[in-house]
């Protein structure tokens, strides 16, 4: 094979990597890739010919897939009652997408409010046309689409899901409930006693008020959850069910023809949800700090029993390279680095639709990256997505 030059990135010419240690999909090799703007070319064991740039025993692995993170919102609220400008806020965002590793990343916009946030109504069009103006005019270093986070317990999710789901950058649904004693929030006795001390209330009235409030809450959601369900089938979206606690929860979610469970709370939620083949998403803070900040599931406990297929950054983006290194380098865990590289690249985007990319094979999009390790730490010395250099 003859190569255009050694230059990275060299424009629409063949870029080489060589002496790289290649995480494919099931092994990883010691070997050389060659790619361009339209894709890797070959990749190929043992030395390069003399041309390429050399790696120097690194690894080359595929961009990472991210399903879900909700880190966009930090930064149009870097803090408390500031409101920053969702163009600025998005490119600030890209640039820790990009540093993190991940070069396809669905940003998780919450859909409707909760009672902590009844901004996100407001906010959720204009983040939408920021990523879209951003990306149309090239401005960002890693692909952004949009996973619409359906709140099922307000009543203006469905005309908002209605107002955005058609827009092609809305590519994942999901459908969510943040209420005290309901899936995440298991214990209504601590919402009780926040809500006394924040208001000064006797129990006698925050339990009355907490029980009308899920009454309330439970009427909306009645119409909104297979409203939101109907939609993302009607667009043909991926559709996801929000942090599964119960075994009803896996049944409702399979009776509405729902095949990922996103953040199982329970190991008796993901079991079951594994036992019906449906994909289980596990937070990857949730691994690195060795359990849940809200007291639910360890991911490392469904992690010992192969049930996680795809690993997502939640609240914490550059979380997911480090978990994938931990996972696929610690005997701790079960998995060796190549399956644990998949959690993060190849499943998600498979799970996603996008068959284009998530493995350094032959014809798959190249979204590249170098990485080295010190000390146990995986950091990335390059980037490329679509074959140009972005890193």
């Amino acid at each position: 094979m003859t190569y255009a030059d050694n230059r990275v990135p060299s424009g629409s010419a063949l870029t080489v990597l060589k002496n790289a240690r290649l995480v494919l999909a099931d092994e990883v090799v010691s070997g050389h890739i060659a790619f361009s703007e339209s894709g890797i070319v070959s990749v190929d064991q043992g030395s390069a010919p003399q041309a390429g740039f050399d790696l120097e025993a690194d690894y080359l692995l595929p961009g990472v897939v991210d399903i879900h993170t909700d880190h966009f919102e930090k930064h149009v609220f870097p803090r408390a009652h500031v409101r920053w400008d969702p163009l600025r806020a998005a490119m600030a965002h890209d640039a820790q997408i990009i540093g993190s590793g991940i070069t396809t990343v669905f940003d998780s916009l919450c859909v409707g409010a909760t009672i902590k946030n009844p901004e996100r109504r407001e906010i959720l069009a204009p983040m939408i046309d920021a990523l879209e103006t951003l990306q149309s005019g090239g401005m960002l270093k890693s692909e952004h689409l949009v996973h619409l986070r359906c709140e099922i317990t307000d009543g203006e999710t469905t005309r908002l899901t209605e107002e955005n789901i058609g827009k092609d950058i809305v590519r994942m649904v999901s459908v969510m409930e943040h209420l005290p004693g309901r899936r995440q929030s298991k214990d209504v006795e601590a919402y009780i006693h926040r809500r006394m001390a924040d208001t000064g209330e006797t129990r006698a009235v925050a339990e009355r008020e907490t029980q009308e409030l899920l009454n309330f809450s439970d009427e909306i959601s009645s119409k909104v959850r297979p409203a939101v369900v109907a939609l993302a089938h009607a667009y043909k979206l991926p559709l996801l069910s929000h942090d599964d606690t119960e075994l009803e929860h896996i049944d409702e979610a399979l009776g509405e023809g729902i095949s990922v469970s996103e953040f199982p709370c329970t190991l008796e939620a993901a079991r079951k949800a594994k036992s019906h083949a449906m994909h289980v998403v596990g937070g990857a803070p949730n691994v690195i700090r060795g359990g849940s900040q809200s007291g639910n599931i360890a991911v490392s406990a469904l992690l010992a029993e192969d049930l996680v297929d795809i690993l997502a950054s939640d609240y914490v983006p550059r979380s997911l390279l480090d978990c994938a290194f931990l996972v696929g380098l610690d005997d701790a865990f079960h998995a060796d680095l190549p399956a644990a590289i998949r959690m993060v690249s190849k499943t998600p985007a498979e799970v996603a639709g996008l068959s284009d990319r998530g493995e350094i094979a032959e014809g798959k999009r190249a979204d590249l990256l170098h990485v080295g390790v010190l000390n146990g730490h995986p950091f990335i010395k390059q980037a490329w997505r679509n074959g140009q250099r972005v890193l």
